[in-house]
């Protein structure tokens, strides 16, 4: 996500909404530098997004040796299709 502000302008704060649209980016080392910044600051100020971070990086800790054969061709496209529909949920 590439957000941009006028040079020399203070970035304005990210809220907590910005912190979970960017939060997987930011556990990925994928921002850019002054983005991951922010939302570093963000995390120290505020204990809500920082529990969300940790249980974000819990679950993929957690899920990162999990075999997926075990799951049903059925049970695969059910969650396929359920992440790429989450937005319409909330």
């Amino acid at each position: 996500m590439r957000i941009r502000f006028r040079r020399g302008a203070a970035p304005p704060r990210l809220h907590c909404a910005d912190v979970v649209e960017l939060v997987s980016g930011y556990f990925d080392g994928a921002l850019e530098p002054e983005v991951a910044e922010r939302v570093s600051a963000h995390l120290a100020e505020c204990d809500g997004c920082t529990a969300y971070y940790d249980q974000i990086r819990a679950t993929v800790t957690g899920l990162r040796g999990l075999e997926l054969s075990g799951l049903s061709d059925e049970a695969c496209a059910a969650l396929l299709h359920a992440f790429r529909d989450w937005h319409r949920l909330t």
